[in-house]
């Protein structure tokens, strides 16, 4: 892609974003969701293959639809009230098609389908963006109106969320569609949280990205897309390939990894407001992503290819690891110690 088009489109990404995270009005919010939608279009599609130009088309619907459906809700929510101010979402009808216009911007069940799909047919950066940098807009919106939204359709659509998320991605072995049902999973963690306690969500959210950006921009650099590569690139990178394993084990939840922070505090949250049974299901339910988690390290680290047949190795490579992989892997890995910091700051 050309450079100056990449630059446009990188810049028109951060414009969006920040319209609709520093928006008060809801036309402004929804304008900024369109700047975001079309920039990333042409950074699925850049590649000019059929699964891409599939992936951009599947994305543009999708979004266009719930883009549609977040004016519908504000126009039906102003009709009655008179308020265009995100904060005054106070209209049943409006709380409940705004939570569907959202779940479908974010991939939650049941609106989900799109999203393994659309990551499968991108390149891993571009991967990495609508995983990360494309939900914040949505989540931001849910954030502001979350003393509005009914907080048992969200925990139904988080339970759902999290169970799909891990029984789907348990067969699969494209590394983004497990990705993609991963980040399903993690949604369901934030959005069953979002009415009782918003500033987990951003929590939990914040750190999914950490941990995310540093599982796709590791497989990005040893070239990984899909789980029988994995098993030959640990001659490539050793040093690399064993620190992307225990990033794998915190982006699973497991202590004393900073993945675990969320959930403790999320599940501390839930049993405070008497959701121990939600609190319970959400957490067996994690168990169906942990397998997948491990069947990566397992693969990445631990294993050869479990068959005779005589693979190509890769050469060991001296080139230095970028200094921002190191970063975001130490922090990916080490941000338990200082949690009561964290918890104080949000």
């Amino acid at each position: 892609m050309n450079p100056q088009a990449k630059l446009i489109f990188i810049i028109s990404l951060l414009l969006g974003t920040t319209i609709t995270i520093s928006s008060n009005h809801w036309i402004m919010a929804w304008a900024g969701l369109e700047i975001n939608t079309l920039a990333i279009l042409p950074m699925i599609s850049k590649s000019h293959h059929p699964r891409a130009i599939e992936a951009a088309t599947k994305y543009f619907l999708t979004q266009a639809t719930a883009s549609a459906l977040v004016l519908f809700s504000s126009m039906t929510n102003a009709w009655y009230t008179g308020q265009w101010d995100i904060t005054q979402l106070t209209h049943p009808t409006s709380c409940l098609i705004l939570t569907s216009a959202i779940a479908m911007k974010l991939g939650l069940v049941p609106f989900h389908f799109w999203f393994p799909e659309v990551l499968q047919g991108s390149p891993l950066i571009t991967g990495l963006l609508l995983s990360t940098m494309m939900k914040f807009p949505p989540i931001t919106l849910l954030f502001m109106t979350s003393p509005s939204l009914n907080s048992t359709l969200l925990t139904c659509m988080a339970l759902l969320s999290a169970a799909l998320g891990g029984w789907m991605g348990l067969n699969q072995t494209q590394i983004r569609k497990i990705l993609a049902f991963s980040s399903i999973s993690h949604l369901g963690w934030m959005a069953i949280i979002i009415t009782y306690n918003p500033k987990l969500t951003l929590l939990n959210f914040y750190l999914y990205t950490l941990m995310t950006a540093t599982v796709f921009l590791t497989l990005n650099l040893i070239k990984a897309p899909k789980l029988s590569v994995l098993m030959t690139t640990w001659t490539k990178t050793p040093s690399l390939s064993a620190t992307l394993l225990l990033t794998l084990l915190s982006l699973a939840g497991l202590p004393p990894l900073t993945g675990f922070l969320p959930k403790w505090l999320i599940i501390q949250e839930l049993t405070k407001q008497d959701m121990a049974v939600a609190a319970t299901m959400i957490s067996l339910l994690s168990l169906l992503s942990l397998f997948f988690y491990l069947r990566l390290a397992y693969c990445a680290t631990i294993t050869l290819p479990p068959h005779t047949t005589n693979h190509m190795k890769q050469w060991h490579t001296n080139k230095p690891t970028s200094t921002l992989i190191a970063v975001l892997t130490t922090t990916s890995i080490m941000l338990l110690p200082i949690s009561p910091l964290l918890s104080s700051i949000t």
